[in-house]
C-alpha cells in the first residue's frame, strides 16, 4: 500500500488523537493541526513519539481563512501533497435557543463548519490533478436528530453533511471521496467528564447497545474510509452510535 500523508485538524485529544494513531497504524504520513490557544502541542508530541508514533504538528486557526491557506502551504512544501484531510475540529458552545448569544452561535459555525471549506479549500484541487483524494468529514449525532440546546452545533454538524455531499459530487471522477462520519457518545475526556449519575440514568438508556463508544472505534471507521477498499464510498454519512439514532 502507497503511504499517503494525512491532515486531521484538531488531532491532540479525543477522537482526533485515535484518528492520527489508526492513520499511522495503517502505513500513513500523519500531520495534525492544533489551535493558537494550545501550549501543550510540544508535550503531547513528545507523549506520541514515546509510543512510537512521529507526528508532524502545525499551529492553525482553523476559522481564519488566510491562516489554514497558510499551513497548507508550509505542510506541501515541508511534509508533502496531502492526499488525505479529516476535518475533525469542533467546539460546543451550548444553551438554550432562547439563551444563546450570537457570539455562542457564531463561535461553533466558524469553529464546526466554515473550517470545513476553510481547510478542504486549499487541498482539494492538489487531490484532484493528482488523481486520489479522501477528506472525511467528523459530524456527530445531533447532527441527525438535533439536540436541546445545540441550535448552532446540530446546524454545523447537519451542515458539513450537505457540503459532504456536494463536495463528492464534483469530485468523484478524480477519484477524490467524500464522506461524512457521525460519531454518538464516545468515551473522551469530554464526555467521561460527565457526572456518573448523569451518564447510567440520562444518556446509556438512550444507547441501545448500553455502551460508551469507543475514540479508537471511530479512528478505525476514518482509517478503512481513507483505504483503497472504501474506493467506492462517496457522499456517505456513516453513523456510529450504538443504534441510537438509526435512519
Amino acid at each position: 500500500m502507497a503511504q499517503r500523508i494525512a491532515v486531521v485538524s484538531g488531532g491532540m485529544g479525543g477522537i482526533g488523537e485515535a484518528i492520527c494513531i489508526k492513520l499511522a497504524d495503517a502505513g500513513h504520513k500523519v500531520v495534525t493541526t492544533y489551535s493558537p490557544g494550545n501550549t501543550r502541542s510540544g508535550e503531547w508530541l513528545a507523549g506520541m513519539k514515546s509510543k512510537g508514533y512521529t507526528f508532524y504538528a502545525y499551529q492553525v486557526d482553523v476559522t481564519d481563512f488566510d491562516s489554514c491557506q497558510k499551513a497548507v502551504a508550509e505542510i506541501q512544501s515541508e511534509v508533502g501533497p496531502i492526499d488525505i484531510l479529516v476535518n475533525n475540529a469542533g467546539i460546543t458552545k451550548d444553551a438554550s435557543f432562547r439563551k444563546m448569544g450570537k457570539t455562542d452561535w457564531d463561535a461553533v459555525m466558524r469553529t464546526n463548519l466554515d473550517s470545513v471549506f476553510n481547510m478542504a479549500k486549499p487541498i482539494c484541487d492538489g487531490m484532484a490533478e493528482r488523481g486520489w483524494g479522501r477528506v472525511i468529514n467528523i459530524s456527530s449525532v445531533n447532527g441527525q436528530k438535533g439536540a436541546f440546546g445545540q441550535t448552532n452545533y446540530s446546524a454545523a454538524k447537519a451542515g458539513m453533511h450537505g457540503f459532504t455531499k456536494a463536495l463528492a459530487l464534483e469530485y468523484a471522477r478524480k477519484n477524490v471521496t467524500v464522506n461524512t462520519v457521525s460519531p454518538g457518545y464516545i468515551a473522551t475526556k469530554m464526555v467521561l467528564a460527565v457526572p456518573k449519575e448523569v451518564l447510567e440514568s440520562k444518556i446509556l438508556p438512550q444507547i441501545p447497545l448500553g455502551r460508551l463508544g469507543k475514540p479508537e472505534e471511530v479512528g478505525a471507521l476514518v482509517a478503512f474510509l481513507c483505504s483503497e477498499d472504501a474506493g467506492y464510498f462517496t457522499g456517505a454519512n456513516l453513523a456510529m452510535n450504538g443504534g441510537q439514532h438509526m435512519y
